[in-house]
């Protein structure tokens, strides 16, 4: 279904272009043709006559005037998104764009599937604000023993498979401020990240939400941001971000940093099920001990987290028996040390495949999260994540 639409376009050309690419992608229905920048009076009016699911704004004539009506639409029809329009791939008019409220921005020739993803998000955006009693999405956090462990390959490509196996909404976020790779990992190059996400909780709408997300293999990501940030990360702020990603998604996948780290701790209250991974290597073992011990000394028994042992190597010698051994506590999965497939995926920043073992292993960890597969014949009394609640109450 197409999203009725304003166009306000000074440059004639651009107008052009952009309505013949729309008779293709029929993503949107243009409603009116503003050929100039409307004073604020007549674009109220305008925005109450066609009540438009979008307005699409030229950048290029005047990007003082375009980002002045940026301002005066979400101030009174903050429902309504606002696409700017512009014949090259402009950093700066998709900043400052994106900083007053735009949602996103779209460029010449206008490619019939960037258009029809972006009308999909916008829709996607939507959606929370029309069933209020929509039932809360999942949080699952992975947190690594010892930085390296590998939890932001399996956050991620849980994340992608959660997607692939449910169809659902899925979110990644980055919260390893300080060293967080993701957005490396996934070759996103995003001008907004988590940091921006937490300075802007209290503010969070779908115009700046839609603006700050990144986007890859079908799921919405908030990486780290590029330069490290030691600042510590304020509860209140984070519970916000992660509420209002609750609203807008089905899963929110959380990339941490080691265990030990305070955002890590933070999410103890907040995810609904906590993924703590190590591997075979005997520093990572024992620091996995030590993170045990301290979940325990903080109130937490061994069923509110789950034991992941990453990059095994069967020539190593060391089997789940010898694992749980060590741990003292149940190893939940384990996942071969697939170099090769790995090291394809990354360098192309994509999702693995389900024709390699790591890929096969990850697939099974994303069935037992979603409960599809050979999980949804468990009663649900005795799923993994139904059964979940936050690890540690608030007081």
């Amino acid at each position: 279904m197409e999203l009725t639409a304003i166009l306000i376009c000074q440059d004639r050309e651009l107008a052009t272009v952009f309505t013949r690419s729309v008779e293709n992608s029929r993503s949107f229905q243009i409603m009116a043709d503003l050929k100039g920048y409307p004073p604020r009076q007549t674009l109220e009016i305008r925005l109450r006559q066609v009540q438009p699911d979008v307005v699409l704004i030229d950048l290029v004539s005047s990007l003082d005037a375009a980002c002045e009506l940026i301002q005066i639409i979400t101030q009174v029809s903050p429902l309504t998104h606002i696409i700017g329009l512009h014949n090259a791939n402009d950093s700066d008019a998709l900043l400052r764009s994106l900083r007053l409220g735009a949602s996103d921005f779209l460029y010449s020739p206008f490619d019939p599937a960037a258009q029809l993803d972006a009308a999909d998000r916008l829709r996607r955006l939507k959606e929370p604000d029309q069933p209020a009693d929509r039932e809360l999405g999942r949080v699952i956090a992975f947190a690594s023993s010892k930085p390296g462990s590998g939890a932001s390959t399996l956050s991620a490509q849980t994340a992608f498979t959660l997607k692939k196996l449910t169809g659902r909404r899925v979110l990644l976020l980055d919260l390893d401020l300080m060293g967080g790779t993701i957005g490396f990992y996934l070759k996103l190059n995003h001008a907004y990240s988590m940091l921006d996400a937490i300075e802007h909780s209290s503010r969070l709408n779908p115009a700046v939400w839609s603006s700050m997300i990144a986007h890859c293999g079908g799921i919405d990501i908030l990486p780290a941001p590029d330069a490290p940030v030691s600042a510590e990360v304020p509860g209140d702020r984070l519970h916000s971000v992660l509420q209002y990603a609750r609203m807008l998604y089905d899963w929110v996948v959380v990339d941490l940093p080691a265990i030990f780290y305070r955002p890590s701790l933070l999410m103890l209250t907040e995810a609904d099920y906590m993924f703590l991974v190590s591997t075979g290597e005997l520093p990572s073992l024992h620091l996995a001990r030590k993170a045990i011990t301290m979940l325990t000394q903080l109130g937490l028994t061994k069923d509110r987290y789950k034991l992941l042992v990453n990059r095994v190597n069967k020539r190593d010698g060391i089997g789940l028996a010898d694992l749980e051994k060590i741990f003292n506590s149940p190893v939940d999965a384990m996942f071969p040390n697939d170099y090769f497939s790995l090291h394809r995926v990354v360098t192309l920043g994509q999702p693995l495949g389900a024709d390699c073992e790591l890929g096969k292993a990850v697939e099974g960890l994303a069935r037992k999260i979603s409960g599809s597969g050979v999980a949804e014949k468990k009663s649900k009394s005795s799923s993994m994540l139904e059964a979940a609640r936050p690890a540690m109450s608030q007081t």
